[in-house]
């Protein structure tokens, strides 16, 4: 079964696009606002003889799906997600490991921090529910999806166990033996795990995680949001 195209929105995502992968790019539409920035990208699409169209307001609300375009929309070839590899699993300095968040607004967020932050790559937990590359979460992530590896994994405590002998485990939790971020060791490269928006990580994942940390608040709400808390939690360690 074919995968539908990508619909890319705002010229922070649409600049992204072209600036990583501009290969996939199909067809560009825009607002008459939008020719100046636009055309950049209308002459590359003209040499390899791809459409590109100026249209109405109302025209790009469809394309898009949405009126919260930004005045620009590409339509471009799906982006693959690559199964983690257990053997062979990615070796960088900081990897970032969703299980489950289920807002795809959520997920463009983090993906917008995470890639603000300096990280350069996402293991998403694929299972029923959770949030995978969208185009809510491309709008959200204002690009920053595209300067991210993604993997996915139906195991994620399987993967967790793969990841252990190259990264700290660290899963994002409220209470137990969670630390503050300053009292994690820096000694070796970091995965952390963040849970979903309202029942946090399961069970099993937690399990899987060799330390926790905890963002230290003043108690008057038990919780950030999935994506604040990624925010912060990238910003004290990464």
């Amino acid at each position: 079964m074919a995968m539908k195209p990508d619909t890319i929105c705002g010229v922070n995502a649409v600049a992204a696009l072209f600036a990583r992968r501009p290969d996939d790019a199909l067809r560009l539409f825009y607002l008459s606002e939008r020719r100046e920035v636009a055309g950049p990208w209308c002459a590359a699409l003209a040499a390899t003889r791809r459409p590109y169209r100026m249209v109405p307001a109302d025209e790009l609300a469809k394309v898009a799906g949405t009126p919260h375009h930004g005045g620009i929309v590409v339509v471009a070839k799906p982006r693959t997600v690559d199964v983690l590899d257990l053997l062979a699993p990615p070796k960088l300095p900081f990897l970032l490991v969703l299980d489950g968040v289920g807002n795809p607004h959520n997920l463009g967020a983090i993906a917008r921090s995470a890639a603000f932050f300096g990280v350069r790559g996402l293991l998403l937990h694929e299972i029923p529910g959770a949030a995978m590359p969208s185009d809510a979460a491309y709008r959200t992530a204002e690009g920053g999806l595209e300067f991210l590896s993604l993997w996915r994994t139906r195991d994620l405590p399987r993967a967790l166990s793969a990841l252990t002998p190259h990264y700290r485990t660290v899963a994002a939790e409220l209470e137990g033996e969670a630390v503050p971020p300053a009292a994690l060791p820096r000694d070796r490269p970091m995965a952390l795990v963040l849970g979903a928006e309202e029942r946090g990580l399961s069970v099993p994942v937690a399990a899987a995680c060799r330390r926790a940390v905890r963002i230290p608040g003043a108690g008057r709400v038990q919780s950030l949001n999935v994506a604040q808390a990624a925010a912060v939690l990238l910003h004290a360690l990464v």
